[in-house]
């Protein structure tokens, strides 16, 4: 079977500078969840009130929205890479908001890490796409969607497991260290991707003729299919994901953390394995079968519905939490694939930070709306009402823009 993973392998071994853009962004991502360990575990400490915590979570998140709009204007401008760089850069200079908060106990100057790594997060996800589009050959796309699925995990794994193992070893002044070093070398592995990246695919001549017309009209229903599935996946994906740890609460009250934590760890894995279990040869007619999304969509809500009959049990929820997201990270991936494959070079910048946005606001809202139902009702009626919601909202959304329209 020719696995995503393979596809990345071979794309790894053809590609010197996707080579040094993969160390660049691992590092990278582990100094991102170095940093947010860091923001939550100090709060944590300082028994900050929850209404603090969750404004780190929104503020994590809402605005990546702005960070894609500026990304998506400065890659009609400037290289893809040079704008990654710039991240990375503005990143490490974001490290002094969080060693401001810890040294002197500002929790305003820990907000405000979060608020900048969520829209440099923004800003570096179209640049990311473009630079896929122009650096792979056609058949390679699939290499590229396995790329952010590793970047992803080194996010979780890396940074969020290594910084919860060393938060109570090292202070977090080291911790921050650790943290500005990963973002030099990221910029310093970046620069040497950018030193030995080749652009296989760039047709200037159709630039003009694109950027004068309105975008949304302009493109075909298959096109709109796949900005519009990723946030369809963030509808049904977010009540779940949001409410994992108040249904670990309710599914073991008496010590929620000894079930909330594995959990959370499992649904990680899923995330990584999931999409890495796709045949790369088939991910067109994947993303074209209906049918295939709302079963993956509809396992992933069934696993979470199944959560209570666990009983509490720790290796029943675990089997049960990461099948619902290898099923959901799945979709995912093919989602992420579509927009590479369905739009030209210079259109997919646009189509990405579209769809970025999107994610993002319908993720805020539903999440909203969620924790809204959870604090008056329960975690479980919450899941239940908007899960299927959202899961018959993508039902309709499906047939409306039906994968056999082709451009």
């Amino acid at each position: 079977m020719n696995t995503l993973l393979l596809a990345l392998i071979r794309a790894l071994r053809r590609h010197g500078w996707l080579r040094f853009l993969g160390f660049a962004y691992i590092l990278s991502s582990l100094g991102n969840g170095l940093t947010q360990v860091i923001v939550f575990s100090t709060l944590l400490h300082w028994q900050a009130s929850p209404a603090t915590l969750t404004l780190v979570y929104l503020l994590s998140m809402v605005p990546s929205f702005i960070g894609s709009l500026w990304g998506e204007t400065l890659c009609k401008h400037v290289s893809p890479l040079r704008i990654l760089i710039l991240t990375e850069l503005l990143g490490l200079l974001a490290l002094a908001f969080p060693l401001w908060g810890v040294l002197w106990h500002n929790i305003p100057a820990l907000l405000a890490v979060q608020s900048l790594e969520a829209l440099l997060s923004g800003m570096s996800y179209p640049a990311l796409t473009l630079l896929f589009k122009r650096g792979l050959h056609h058949d390679e796309l699939p290499a590229a969607t396995a790329m952010e699925t590793l970047i992803f995990a080194a996010h979780v794994l890396l940074g969020t497991g290594l910084g919860v193992l060393l938060f109570d070893v090292m202070s977090p002044l080291h911790l921050l260290a650790i943290d500005a070093l990963s973002f030099a070398a990221s910029a310093v592995l970046l620069l040497a991707s950018a030193s030995v990246f080749q652009v296989l695919t760039c047709h200037p001549e159709e630039k003009a003729t694109v950027m004068q017309k309105r975008f949304w009209p302009t493109l075909s229903p298959l096109q709109k299919r796949s900005v519009m599935l990723l946030p369809a996946l963030a509808a049904v994906g977010s009540p779940a994901m949001a409410l994992l740890p108040a249904l670990a609460q309710e599914v073991r009250p008496e010590d929620p953390a000894s079930l909330a934590l594995p959990l959370l760890f499992a649904r990680s894995l899923g995330q990584l394995c999931g999409p890495l279990m796709l045949d790369a040869r088939k991910m067109q007619r994947y993303g074209a079968n209906n049918r295939l999304w709302l079963v993956c969509l509809g396992g992933f809500i069934g696993g979470y519905f199944l959560l209570p009959l666990s009983a509490g049990s720790l290796w029943a929820g675990l089997v049960i939490i990461f099948s619902a997201h290898v099923a959901s990270n799945m979709v995912f991936a093919l989602g992420t694939f579509g927009v590479l494959k369905h739009f030209p070079e210079d259109q997919v910048a646009r189509a990405s930070a579209m769809t970025w946005r999107s994610q993002v606001m319908t993720a805020a809202f539903f999440t909203g709306i969620t924790s809204v139902i959870a604090n008056n009702l329960s975690a479980f009626t919450a899941l239940y009402s908007m899960s299927l919601l959202s899961l018959g909202g993508v039902g309709v959304l499906l047939w409306v823009y039906s994968a056999s329209t082709t451009d």
